[in-house]
């Protein structure tokens, strides 16, 4: 099999391993949410806190993936996550309590980040001059998923007990993981040696807006946190994710408080998914030529927009169009910011740094939206109107944040490092 092959193989079984991990994050939470409220006796806020505990699984264990890759390779770290997403189905089947939830959305979180990482980090070492395109396939496949598999779902618990579906979902997921993860092993690591960048490549992508400039221009993760740079990326994650991670439980719980069916309801959570997952291949094809800030700033303000319009729609379409929006923000911030981190901060020790990201998407994200949210709603002094309207504050600073990012330069002095100039950033 040709180099060429073996990297498109890469693209797809990165893609394939991520399909369920995304479809139990960004689906099953919000169809599972009202029967979990109903059967353990607990209200939105309690729901949302599953979401803390998923995110800051994925906050400790995206860092922890990077660096377990850079030793035992990409194809053994999937199988591990997939295992462990297995098993996240089988603690919700026979869960007794809402702690069991938050053990499911663990188990979850963990799984997922270590598939997620590692899928990133090989697609962009197979296709080094095509960053966006190939994280944007990922990313597309990651989140579509939910968009599929959340009618599936639905049909599913129609038609099965809770236990079974369950068991069903996870035994689908650690097949469908496993025989993606057999094709997501890293160049320098199949019997292709990593070949020398392209010279095209050695540099950012036109858009990437990136300031680096030279043949070796990887950051270690110490040098990178150094960087202002870093800092603003870290906190874009934590606000817009906040605001559109929220969308996964308050999109289903608004349509029901305006009178509509659980199946219409769950429209707006399809509506969210869907343009969540669409415009990650665009996102991330796009992003290599117009550039990576302007694209996620755009979409990050036309999401805080969205969020301030939302309560005051009554309708449904009114109201999915403008999930559809938040969505797209939410997309393109998956899409983008693995390239973006790549042109700031080299491919070198990605997994590791781009991990470190999603400490904030982890530990900040999921407490100040879905939890939050949900447990201002429970109190009633803060209506829908308050919750969207401060998240779509959060989204609009997270816009401004982006727009601050400066990839920090390195200083070249005959073909070497001569030194790496952090504070620039």
């Amino acid at each position: 099999m040709t180099r060429q092959r073996l990297g498109v193989s890469a693209v797809i079984g990165s893609s394939l391993a991520i399909f369920f991990p995304g479809a139990m994050t960004f689906g099953y939470p919000g169809v599972m949410g009202p029967y979990w409220q109903k059967t353990f006796g607990v209200g939105k806020g309690a729901i949302g806190l599953s979401l803390f505990f998923l995110l800051a699984m994925v906050g400790i264990f995206s860092f922890t993936a990077g660096k377990v890759q850079e030793k035992y390779g990409t194809r053994v770290v999937i199988r591990i996550g997939s295992a462990i997403v297995g098993l996240a189905a089988v603690v919700s089947a026979f869960a007794s309590n809402i702690y069991m939830i938050y053990a499911w959305a663990a188990l979850k979180g963990i799984g997922a980040s270590l598939i997620y990482i590692c899928g990133l980090t090989t697609v962009q070492k197979w296709f080094p001059e095509k960053r966006g395109l190939v994280s944007g396939i990922v990313n597309l496949s990651f989140a579509i998923s939910a968009a599929i598999m959340a009618p599936v779902f639905v049909y599913m618990f129609k038609l099965l007990p809770y236990q079974t579906m369950n068991l069903v979902i996870g035994f689908a997921a650690l097949v469908v993981c496993l025989v993606g993860a057999n094709f997501t092993e890293v160049p320098e690591r199949s019997k292709f040696a990593e070949s020398p960048v392209p010279s095209r490549a050695a540099q950012p992508a036109h858009g990437g807006d990136a300031a680096v400039r030279g043949k070796d221009r990887s950051f270690s993760v110490r040098e990178a946190v150094q960087t202002r740079a870093f800092w603003f990326i870290w906190g874009a994650w934590a606000f817009v994710g906040a605001s559109c991670m929220s969308m996964v439980t308050l999109s289903t719980a608004l349509g029901l408080s305006r009178g509509f069916s659980f199946s219409d309801a769950v429209l707006i959570l399809m509506s969210f998914n869907l343009t969540n997952g669409l415009i990650r291949f665009l996102a991330g094809y796009l992003s290599d030529i117009v550039g990576r800030k302007p694209l996620m700033a755009i979409s990050f303000f036309a999401a805080g927009i969205a969020f301030f319009w939302l309560p005051h729609l009554s309708g449904l379409g009114g109201i999915c169009a403008l999930a559809l929006v938040i969505g797209l923000a939410f997309g393109t911030l998956f899409a983008v910011s693995a390239p973006l981190v790549t042109d700031c901060f080299g491919l070198k020790h990605f997994g590791a740094i781009y991990g470190l990201t999603f400490t904030a998407y982890g530990f900040v994200a999921g407490v100040l939206g879905p939890a939050l949210s949900g447990h201002l709603l429970d109190s009633g002094t803060v209506t829908f109107d308050g919750v969207f309207a401060y998240l779509g504050l959060l989204a609009v600073t997270a816009g401004i944040l982006i727009s601050l990012v400066v990839p920090p330069k390195v200083v070249m002095l005959e073909d070497k490092v001569l030194a790496k100039v952090p504070v620039s950033g």
